[in-house]
Formats: C-alpha cells, structure tokens, sequence
C-alpha cells in the first residue's frame, strides 16, 4: 500500500515539476518574444528617423542650392536686364522706350519663374526626366562639355522622397564630374533591364582608383542615400577611362 502511495505521491510531484518547467518555459518564451518585438520596434523606428532625418537634409540641401542659384540669377541675369531697361528709358529716342518696355517684361516672366522655385513645388511638378535634361542642357551651355540623355520611358509617379533622393544623388553626381573629372561628355541614360529601372551616369574623365575611397566619402554618402528608399548604388571608375554610377530605382 505504501509503494502505491509512493507511486502515486511521484507521479504527482512529476507532474508538478515538469508543469512548474513547462509554465518557466513558456513564460520565459513570452519575455524573450516581447523583447524582440520591442527590439524590432526600436529598430524600426530607428530606421524611420534616419529615412527622415536624410529627407529633411536633402531638402535644406536642394533649398540652399534653389537661393543660390536665385542669388546668381538676381546679379547675373537680372540685374543686367534692369540695367538695361534703364539706359533705354533714359534716352530721348521713342524706340528705346519700346525696347526699355520689352525687356521689362522679360524681367517680370524671370521673375515669375524665381519664385516659383522659392519653395519645392517644383519637385513634384517635374518628372526625373524633365530634372536630367535641364541638369545636362545647364551643363552644355556652360560650354564645359558635352552632354547626351538617353531614356528608354518617362520616370514619372513617384513618390515625393525617391525623387528627393534620386534628385539630390544626381546632382552630386554630376557636380563630382565637373569638379573632379574633367570630362569631354557626360551621358545619362534612363533604361529598364527586365523589371529593374536604373539611371546610368557615364562620363568619359579622368577617373579614379576607387579602392582610395574611404566610408567617409561622399560616394559613400550617396550610396546611403539610395538605401534609404530601397534602391541600389554602384560606382566603377578607372583612371584615364571615365567613371560610371549606377541608380537602380526601387521595385
């Protein structure tokens, strides 16, 4: 009778015991679950403030770019045309007059057009297309080189931040390969390769050995840029050869 009593108090005890480690265990399971939802929390919101913190820069960086480019126009293309406008008011011949009228209302459509890039409207008034041509029609007029674009479709739709990135990460590119290349052309293409989108910026400079570049570069930066709305960053350059980027866009 005492053996099955024994049997039994053992039994009862066992059952405790592996009922005290399964309710450890599944305790222990919940915690550890929690604290990797709250670790893919923090994560995630960790993620959403560098995306917004590299947006913000971007726009201070495009709108710091927009005064300049105002400043420039104010001296350099305006101000002409006022001084102007003013020597043919000034003089006693009717036609001059006429003239003064004509370039003041030249003045007033250069104007008009300054303010509507005081804000940035523009970026979602314009597709990437329309951005690249006038970028590289700007560069040739200079007369510092050559320029081509070639696009197989229209990049249009997208969503404000991929064109705020893509905007920014173009200018780079092509500012790097006026102040450091010294290229004869530079040739933009826009393609698709199955159901990737990519932009190619090609320029035939000087080129560079890459493996000199440091994580603090800022090719560097523009590759973060891209990963910041899911797309690609690739750079080949050799020296005497040219440098090529390639934009992959996200899907």
């Amino acid at each position: 009778m005492d053996s099955v009593e024994n049997q039994v108090y053992i039994i009862i005890f066992s059952t405790l015991f592996l009922g005290g480690i399964m309710s450890t265990f599944v305790v222990a399971m919940v915690f550890i679950h929690r604290q990797r939802q709250a670790q893919n929390r923090q994560k995630v919101d960790q993620i959403k403030t560098e995306h917004e913190k590299t947006l913000l820069n971007i726009e201070n960086e495009i709108q710091q770019e927009t005064l300049a480019h105002i400043g420039r126009e104010l001296h350099d293309n305006i101000g002409q045309l006022l001084s102007l406008a003013k020597l043919n008011f000034g003089s006693l011949k009717p036609e001059k007059h006429a003239e003064g009228k004509e370039i003041l209302n030249q003045v007033i459509q250069e104007v008009r057009g300054l303010s509507k890039t005081l804000n940035l409207d523009w970026v979602e008034s314009i597709s990437i297309n329309e951005f690249v041509a006038q970028q590289l029609d700007r560069i040739q007029n200079t007369g510092f080189c050559e320029t081509m674009l070639e696009a197989d479709f229209e990049l249009i739709d997208l969503p404000k931040d991929q064109k705020l990135v893509l905007i920014r990460v173009i200018q780079e590119s092509l500012n790097n390969a006026m102040k450091h290349a010294s290229p004869g052309k530079i040739l933009i293409k826009i393609h698709q390769d199955g159901p990737t989108k990519q932009i190619r910026i090609q320029d035939d400079g000087s080129g560079f050995d890459t493996s000199l570049q440091t994580n603090g570069s800022g090719m560097y930066n523009l590759q973060n840029r891209m990963q910041t709305i899911g797309g690609g960053f690739e750079l080949t350059s050799t020296v005497g050869e040219g440098t090529e980027i390639i934009l992959t866009l996200p899907n």
